[in-house]
């Protein structure tokens, strides 16, 4: 037995010897080292390294519900609306001997429908598709927008953002819409940190999102004779640019007046030469920030699209020629200030804010009022105001719009868990008074020839109840309340009310009144109005991350 045993120990311990020798002969793998993601500090709270890199990344975004109630004057209008909003934020930023290069990105997409929520603004600027069916052409839109995509490095921002002649943008609203600024354009800035809290930017910014149409006349036929030498009368049908391409304005005219008696055709959409220049003076500080603004905005269109009509027989009475309208250089300047009130309560804040513009409605607002009765075309339920940076005459001058608003918000926290806003914006917009019968606009013109043809007598008959080219008043105002019982979590109600007045009577079409596209004439049994109005109110359920 004892001689057993030790054959199967030398066994064993042979076979051992021979696994080892086998093994040592094996090269050696070491598993490659897991690199977990790390937190990044340097650049707040959220941020995280991306794996191999010295990038901190943060993600984030929002999911939204609204539904909107609106007051209509009208039957033919949809009073409610719903929207289904989805966000999403990437902002990557990296530490250099230059200071942070930081790039941030913002996407919007939405599903909504009915009221305001079909919005024809985000169409204009195609970040939206409209449905086509007989219950969706006008009640459904997808959107998709690009709202944020920069780089900012060494005081250099370039790419899609807020344009940097905004202060308060809709901060404490819902809606956002109001008499303000409140732009995402592309743009090239560059703002210089001087300390103190002391800022100031010089931005080069995209001119097509600040555009707002010109206004001029097609006729339906320059002041003339028949063929027969009979006297004519006729009288101009206004358009604003983008319904027609081309306007017609006065070639030749009566001697010593303003009256045409040929026209040529001229194209009124505008062309891209300049971009908008801004320059913003920023001061941030522990009791809150101020900012002075301003802008230049160039308007030019484009060129005579064929030769002079002239039915003048004979070519009696024709004198002088309109050259083409020069560009002009419409302009803003503004100014704000943000308060802290932390001795209300935490968080608490006011806003006041005002601008004035010629030739540049979108940096006052004035252009940008909310709600389905006044949209972007100007129509509201009631009458038709125009909503235009300059004013073509029947001699091809550009004259420009003139306008100012003014607003105040404030924010104040009940509690921690509720907070409500107040907020008011007032807006003007002015036309020179002699556009009303120079463009030819709401005026009917007459005129008597002899029978050899030259011109004997012209009067202008103009329309007192015409909205077209009159100035006119915007308010906008309410108040919301939200709750957030957990963080990033809101869900609150707003109400605002809208109105819009003119300084005369025109036709109602909601109550009888005709009023013709152009605005010009008013007709039937029906009453007149001296302003529209409307109410609505939004809810919303919408949680950040």
């Amino acid at each position: 037995m004892k001689l057993v045993k030790s054959l199967l120990l030398g066994s064993a311990a042979g076979l051992c010897a021979v696994a080892g020798a086998q093994a040592a002969d094996l090269p050696m793998r070491k598993a490659a080292p897991v690199e977990y993601v790390r937190v990044c500090t340097a650049h707040g709270a959220g941020f995280f390294y991306i794996p191999g890199t010295d990038t901190c990344l943060r993600v984030g975004g929002r999911a939204r519900f609204e539904y909107q109630y609106t007051q209509q004057n009208t039957r033919n209008s949809s009073v409610s609306g719903y929207r289904g909003l989805g966000r999403l934020n990437i902002d990557a930023r990296t530490s250099t001997p230059y200071g942070t290069l930081r790039a941030f990105v913002r996407f919007e997409i939405a599903s909504r429908t009915g009221g305001y929520l079909k919005s024809g603004t985000q169409e204009r600027y195609f970040n939206a598709f409209p449905g086509f069916g007989p219950d969706t052409t006008r009640e459904g839109q997808k959107y998709v927008d690009i709202d944020k995509a920069f780089v900012q490095f060494a005081g250099i921002t370039a790419g899609r953002a807020q344009s940097f002649f905004d202060f308060y943008a809709g901060d404490v609203e819902f809606f956002g819409a109001g008499i303000y600024s409140n732009a995402n354009t592309n743009l090239l800035a560059y703002t210089a940190t001087f300390g103190g809290g002391f800022s100031a930017t010089i931005s080069m910014e995209d001119p097509v999102y600040r555009r707002n149409p010109i206004f001029s006349q097609a006729s339906t036929g320059p002041v003339g004779l028949t063929a027969g030498n009979a006297p004519q009368a006729q009288g101009g049908v206004n358009f604003v640019s983008g319904a027609i391409p081309l306007a017609f304005v006065g070639n030749a005219f009566i001697p010593g007046t303003t009256i045409p008696t040929s026209a040529i055709a001229l194209d009124v959409g505008q062309r891209g030469y300049l971009p908008d220049f801004v320059g913003a003076l920023r001061y941030d500080g522990a009791w809150g920030s101020a900012q002075a603004m301003a802008a230049v905005h160039e308007i030019r269109t484009g060129a005579y699209t064929g030769g002079a009509f002239s039915p003048i027989v004979g070519g009696a009475g024709v004198a002088g020629a309109a050259p083409i309208p020069d560009a002009a250089y419409g302009f803003a300047v503004g100014g704000g200030v943000k308060v802290n009130l932390p001795m209300l309560a935490p968080g608490d804040q006011i806003w006041l804010q005002g601008a004035y513009a010629q030739g540049a409605g979108s940096y006052t607002g004035v252009f940008n009022p909310p709600g389905q009765e006044l949209n972007a075309s100007g129509i509201t339920n009631r009458f038709t105001v125009n909503q235009v940076d300059a004013v073509i005459d029947n001699q091809g001058r550009l004259n420009l719009t003139e306008s100012w608003s003014v607003m105040a918000a404030l924010l104040h926290y009940w509690t921690p868990e509720w907070r409500s806003a107040v907020f008011g914006t007032y807006g003007q917009v002015n036309y020179d008074p002699r556009l009303r019968t120079i463009a030819g606009g709401p005026a009917g013109i007459t005129t008597t020839f002899t029978a050899a043809g030259a011109p004997a007598a012209t009067s202008l008959a103009v329309n007192p109840n015409s909205s077209v080219l009159s100035s006119y008043d915007i308010f906008y105002g309410g108040g919301n309340l939200i709750w957030s019982p957990v963080r990033d979590l809101d869900i609150g109600v707003e109400v605002i009310y809208q109105r819009i007045w003119l300084p005369r009577t025109v036709a109602d079409a909601n109550r009888g009144g005709t009023a013709a596209v152009s605005g010009v004439g008013i007709g039937g049994t029906g009453r007149g109005t001296s302003f529209d109005d409307n109410i609505m109110a939004r809810l919303r359920v919408q949680r950040d991350f």
